[in-house]
């Protein structure tokens, strides 16, 4: 069975063209778009409130601010706001964001049912999700679970959340070794400190110490 009400927040046009080709396409009837994540959130409410609750929610997760305030300013945001009026929403998110981490954290936290990137051939792909959503199921690029699964698979030790926590809160990696010392961790040379954190970063395809912190912080590693 496929949604019969569907709603649709995307602020550009242009990229809106995908999704309204692929509601063509599976025949939906009638869906409704909206520009602004707070419109999203009020369709909502009242269709819960008439006895006409949406069955999906089709989102961006980036909406560009503009002359009129809104309250939410992201899909995330909406996401959160939608989960509490409506658990049971189905949820796909349409967007450009690559970051591994981030979109984990739309399955864990927010348990989307789905994430199609924009790309080339997206319409594709997003036949493909809202089809697998309609029967139950989720959608997940397998690309992009692969790459989840490959930087979840580094088994952080405690001397290495040590060594990033001390680079989040501030402190210099040249310093780094006399905390080391002062609290008898081993070993404590920047030499060693260096490497490690060489290694981490190589492992994980980070080139710089603050991708590798916010990394960090995005899985709740530290």
């Amino acid at each position: 069975m496929i949604f019969e009400r569907v709603l649709i927040a995307e602020d550009h046009e242009h990229a809106s063209f995908s999704v309204r080709k692929t509601i063509q396409d599976l025949k939906i009837e009638d869906p409704d778009y909206v520009f602004y994540c707070d419109d999203a959130l009020a369709r909502i409410q009242k269709g819960i409130k008439i006895g006409q609750p949406y069955d999906l929610l089709i989102t961006d997760l980036s909406f560009e601010e503009d002359l009129s305030p809104q309250r939410i300013t992201t899909g995330a945001d909406l996401i959160k706001a939608v989960r509490n009026e409506q658990p049971d929403l189905k949820v796909l998110v349409f967007s450009a964001e690559s970051n591994p981490a981030a979109i984990d954290a739309l399955i864990q936290d927010l348990r989307i049912d789905g994430y199609v990137r924009k790309a080339r051939h997206d319409a594709k792909e997003l036949k493909q999700a809202i089809e697998a959503i309609a029967k139950g199921k989720t959608y997940f690029p397998a690309q992009m679970k692969q790459t989840v699964v490959e930087r979840n698979s580094y088994d952080f030790t405690v001397y290495d959340t040590t060594i990033i926590s001390l680079l989040a809160n501030g402190i210099l990696q040249k310093n780094i070794p006399q905390y080391l010392q002062d609290n008898s961790i081993k070993p404590s040379g920047l030499s060693s400190v260096e490497k490690r954190l060489n290694l981490i970063r190589e492992v994980l395809g980070f080139s710089n110490n603050e991708q590798l912190i916010a990394y960090c912080k995005d899985f709740k590693i530290i």
